[in-house]
């Protein structure tokens, strides 16, 4: 059983976790599987929108448990690569030029969480929990953290990540980690409208912003301005904003 399903229609593509008598726990497939589709996404001209999901009762639960056995029988350096999988995914999520929605349901913990969080949008159930529990087992929310922290506040992030506490949907949208909470029959609709709307918008445009958007993390504000005139140049030059502007001003007369 494949431990990603993937469907492409017409310019949307949904990846869904398929580990759901494990509540879709990461290991090292499903992780590669999920990074691979996203990168591969930089070259792929139709898909406009991704919305990432997961069968079964759960988003993800975290990491998975055979995962969790082998750390204290490996080496750093084999800890260290194991890290790293999930650090280039992490990556390939910011660094993919299509907007990536989660649809989260269940439970969303540990780097289940993390993985909804890195999304650029998260629509989620009211019945859906999230946390960090790993400071629980006496493990570090290492790589999470750096999506955490830039999701929330300094005190926030802290109070998350080492109290290890669960909180529900309406908590964490109040905290500014997800955008919507809906209730459960409402998921997918309220989903398949975000998801259309992309699907409507110039892909450049998007692309540009997202990119944008992301790489002003922890530049200064006069370089951040200069790095944002630049793109702003640029994106003028393009046949989707020149074509724009010429459907607006014919619109508008």
């Amino acid at each position: 059983m494949t431990v990603l399903q993937v469907e492409q229609k017409n310019s949307r593509l949904d990846l869904r976790l398929n580990r759901p008598e494990k509540r879709n726990a990461l290991n090292s497939e499903l992780v590669n599987a999920l990074t691979k589709q996203f990168e591969d996404l930089s070259s792929n001209m139709d898909v406009k929108v991704v919305v990432l999901s997961g069968n079964g009762q759960d988003f993800c639960s975290g990491a998975d448990l055979e995962s969790l056995r082998k750390i204290a029988d490996s080496s750093y350096e084999e800890n260290l690569a194991d890290a790293n999988e999930l650090l280039r995914l992490f990556v390939a999520i910011r660094k993919c030029p299509v907007p990536i929605i989660a649809m989260v349901h269940g439970k969303a913990l540990a780097g289940g969480c993390g993985l909804a969080t890195a999304c650029d949008i998260v629509v989620a159930s009211e019945e859906s929990v999230f946390g960090y529990p790993e400071v629980h087992i006496g493990f570090v929310p290492a790589l999470v953290s750096a999506i955490t922290r830039r999701n929330l506040s300094e005190k926030r992030a802290f109070e998350l990540l080492t109290l290890g506490s669960r909180f529900d949907a309406k908590t964490a949208m109040d905290y500014g980690m997800i955008n919507r909470v809906v209730a459960s029959v409402e998921l997918k609709t309220v989903t398949d409208s975000i998801a259309e709307t992309y699907t409507k918008l110039p892909k450049g445009a998007v692309a540009a912003t997202k990119n944008l958007l992301y790489d002003l993390d922890n530049r200064p504000f006069q370089e951040s301005l200069k790095v944002a005139a630049e793109v702003n140049a640029k994106a003028r030059m393009t046949d989707e904003c020149k074509e724009g502007i010429e459907r607006f001003l014919k619109k508008d007369s």
